[in-house]
């Protein structure tokens, strides 16, 4: 049967940035799900049915840092569905953020109305696409954003995004806290996934821990880690050659 590979981007991305890794795997059906239409934090049915993707398939899944969380969860509740995973630079089960900032609280509801407020009086749509460009010099090495400038004025300029963001981000913490259980029970029927880890640039200020952190999530997961010196956190836009060959390579 043909591996369906879903594609799960991390915070504030774009399935547009994916482009070069869905180049380099023209015999592959990939499929990157957009989070401006179905956040990567939405429970797995969503976020299956957003891909199209057949009742009988199997499945792979590549998930890059909250992504990477989406796709542990997936993965570790549906082992019979997935049979490929491979995670870049992926968040760690630790990162659950602050509890008073969850969905639901009355920090959240406090940023989600300052947000809205943003919002309305236009700060996405000034400064949104210079934010995107400061986050693209600063997680990549190379610095070689694949969005053109209305592409980034429509999705970052758009009056919702921060909301969108900091929802996906809220989300993400309980999502961390979620797999942490799922990772602690035993997991010998999940996919061993390939990590792929990025230690460069931006990213080699905190590699050591960075690097430690990753190693204990493979650990239980029977997974293989794959270094990578020359690439900060967007791994997709540094090397889409080494997550195409994860792809190609991982059984």
């Amino acid at each position: 049967m043909t591996v369906i590979w879903i594609v799960l981007p991390g915070l504030a991305e774009t399935p547009e940035e994916f482009a070069r890794v869905v180049d380099l795997l023209p015999g592959e059906d990939l499929r990157v799900i957009d989070p401006w239409r179905t956040p990567i934090t939405s429970d797995v049915d969503e976020l299956r049915t957003a891909t199209g993707v057949p009742a009988e398939a199997e499945i792979g899944l590549v998930g890059h840092s909250i992504g990477g969380l989406a796709a542990l969860r997936w993965a570790l509740t549906r082992p019979l569905e997935v049979t490929r995973l491979v995670l870049v630079d992926t968040s760690l089960t630790s990162e659950t953020g602050l509890r008073w900032l969850y969905p639901g609280t009355r920090g959240d509801r406090a940023v989600r109305a300052f947000l809205r407020f943003l919002g309305r009086i236009g700060g996405p749509q000034v400064l949104g696409p210079t934010l995107r460009r400061l986050f693209v010099r600063i997680g990549s090495v190379t610095n070689h954003d694949l969005l053109s400038k209305a592409t980034a004025r429509a999705r970052y300029g758009a009056a919702s995004s921060w909301l969108l963001f900091w929802d996906d981000l809220a989300s993400s913490w309980k999502l961390a806290a979620e797999v942490a259980k799922l990772v602690a029970a035993p997991v010998s029927a999940v996919a061993p996934p390939v990590l792929l880890v990025a230690t460069g640039g931006s990213s080699r200020f905190t590699a050591d821990r960075w690097l430690a952190g990753q190693r204990r999530l493979a650990d239980p997961l029977r997974g293989t880690v794959e270094v990578l010196p020359d690439s900060a956190h967007l791994v997709h836009l540094d090397r889409p050659d080494a997550i195409a060959s994860a792809v190609r390579t991982t059984r």
